[in-house]
């Protein structure tokens, strides 16, 4: 059973889900059933709460999603109205054993959250469904909706029968954004590079995210010391993109030292899922935008090998509705592409990131590995040239 082209919910997932919760509810108490998640699942396994239709349930998310909402509260609000998600497949399932092995696409690997917790049983509050709401002003919804929202119990009443049935499931997770950049430290360290893991829950605007990697390459790049102008806006900017104050502190610090130590070229890494407030009609994804805004925030450094280089990509190889996962950038960008007659503001007002660097030297700069059959977020890489020791 096939669906959700384009990560998508459609009529053949919707027609699988189906399938799935006929399969899963002929269980007993005698049989065991493996479930294999992974970013995606959402779309996969679409089942509307009647009478909501998939189409009212697909536009109610698209519209959250394209107002900037976080992949936490787009899956909040899939929950709530979905049969399957919050682990309704599980409730299916009773009272069979359920074992679920799990990638992980969201910041913080909440169960619950991952393909929105077909297998983990959780509570979904309407007010915090109606705050989502309220928060993105999606003052108009469907009745279908409301009458869904309507029928949820409120805040504080226990349902003691699905905390019994939670105790046939275990959930594990077997991949997520913390191995991935473990595993990118190491080959980066076989390169010759000194790995330094900035944090695996960068999130929030993605022209915030791409401000912070510019302040910190510009810290890093610095022949004298920085100006502590930088280091205080870094760390304004920590809350904005989830990062904690902590680990902005710690991976200055060595910035820093490496830079006054002489130490070798720095590799940082960070992963996460930055939003995009889409303000256009172009072709583009969060990765490539963020690669093409801190391209802009690299402008006035030196160009490589003397100068940073900057890399996001998607680890499932597709970023948004494009070929490609990603793309590459560093402080000559902008030069480069006004020099090929590209408007880079242009571009970005339209989220036309694709195109952009789909023009922009024949597409040197596109990052494409071609689907790699997982997915646990984005991946973020700063490469910082050997800085020269000033000895005085």
């Amino acid at each position: 059973m096939e669906g959700a082209k384009h990560n998508l919910p459609d009529t053949d997932a919707q027609k699988a889900a189906e399938g799935i919760a006929q399969l899963a509810s002929e269980l007993t108490e005698k049989d065991l059933l493996l479930v294999l998640i992974s970013g995606g699942g959402s779309a996969l396994l679409p089942a509307p709460i009647p009478p909501i239709s998939l189409q009212e349930k697909f536009d109610v998310t698209r519209k959250l999603a394209a107002a900037g909402a976080t992949i936490q509260e787009l899956n909040t609000v899939r929950r709530a109205l979905s049969l399957l998600k919050g682990g309704g497949l599980a409730h299916c399932a009773y009272p069979a054993q359920v074992v679920a092995l799990i990638l992980s696409d969201v910041i913080g690997d909440p169960l619950d959250l991952i393909a929105s917790g077909p297998t983990v049983c959780s509570e979904v509050w309407p007010e915090e469904v109606l705050s989502v709401l309220e928060r993105y002003k999606l003052h108009s919804v469907p009745a279908s909706v409301k009458d869904v929202l309507a029928r949820l119990s409120p805040r504080g009443e226990e349902n003691k029968d699905e905390t019994n049935k939670a105790e046939h499931v275990r959930n594990v997770v077997i991949g997520s954004n913390s191995v991935a950049l473990k595993c990118a430290g190491r080959c980066v360290r076989e390169l010759g590079f000194r790995p330094v893991v900035l944090s695996p829950g960068v999130c929030g605007d993605v022209r915030s995210v791409a401000r912070l990697y510019g302040l910190l390459a510009r810290f890093a790049c610095s022949r004298e010391e920085p100006p502590p102008e930088i280091a205080a806006e870094v760390l304004r900017l920590g809350p904005e993109v989830g990062v904690e104050s902590w680990d902005l502190c710690r991976t200055m610090q060595v910035l820093g030292e490496g830079r006054t130590e002489g130490w070798g070229a720095t590799c940082l890494l960070a992963g996460g899922e930055p939003t995009v407030e889409l303000t256009g009609k172009g072709r583009g994804g969060r990765n490539q935008e963020l690669a093409l805004r801190v391209g802009m925030e690299l402008r006035g450094l030196k160009l490589p090998p003397e100068g940073p280089v900057f890399l996001s990509g998607g680890t499932d190889g597709q970023d948004g509705p494009t070929e490609a996962a990603g793309a590459i950038t560093d402080g000559g960008l902008y030069e480069e592409a006004q020099a090929q007659g590209l408007d880079i503001k242009s571009f970005l007002a339209n989220n036309d990131s694709f195109t952009f660097f789909t023009r922009l030297s024949s597409g040197q700069r596109l990052l494409i590995p071609g689907l790699t059959c997982t997915n646990v977020m984005d991946v973020h890489m700063l490469l910082i040239p050997p800085i020269p020791i000033n000895i005085r």
